[in-house]
């Protein structure tokens, strides 16, 4: 336990020196099924993330079971349908910003980004490319994009009964805000 807390202390110390890396635990992720059948809309407000901004790295990591929607039933199907969150607990991005240079970390403004990585749901990994925003302010550092994705990218199957209730394509929507660690 004494070895765990040095170390613990040791790391802080490393990360804490050199000044690059921010984190969130409370990041926000959410997505948005729109059709003329019916609008589906999940909110995670629970993402985990790191973003270094001396090469760029960015990842995050997500516990599916922390989406909530407004009606109980479609968390409820989400979670043991379509995700099987006990199977697939988690979904994770790990990337890159390509154009990193672009970003004056020492000038809070808004700069566009381009972040490219893989984004794994239900342990299937895509390769993603991504424009967002990213905003440097004092104390901080935020992030926001939004894309689309495709549930059969994931093999998330969409039985026929219910196929016109879920869009063929589903928008998601990033936002972090980073604290120096």
């Amino acid at each position: 336990m004494k070895r765990l807390i040095i170390l613990s202390l040791l790391t802080m110390l490393v990360l804490s020196a050199s000044g690059q890396k921010y984190m969130t635990k409370s990041g926000f992720i959410s997505f948005v099924s729109h059709t003329p059948m019916e609008d589906i809309k999940g909110d995670n407000n629970q993402v985990a993330g790191v973003l270094d901004i001396s090469t760029g790295d960015m990842v995050f990591q997500i516990l599916i079971k922390s989406f909530h929607f407004e009606k109980t039933l479609l968390e409820e199907h989400f979670n043991e349908n379509y995700m099987e969150s006990e199977k697939f607990p988690k979904a994770s991005f790990k990337g890159k910003i390509t154009n990193l240079a672009s970003v004056d970390f020492n000038k809070n403004g808004s700069y566009e980004v381009l972040v490219e990585g893989d984004l794994t749901i239900r342990d299937v990994a895509k390769k993603m490319s991504v424009k967002g925003i990213l905003e440097v302010v004092t104390g901080g550092v935020n992030a926001n994009a939004k894309f689309t994705i495709t549930p059969e990218d994931f093999n998330i199957k969409i039985p026929s009964v219910v196929r016109e209730n879920i869009a063929k394509t589903i928008e998601v929507t990033v936002a972090m805000k980073y604290a120096p660690v």
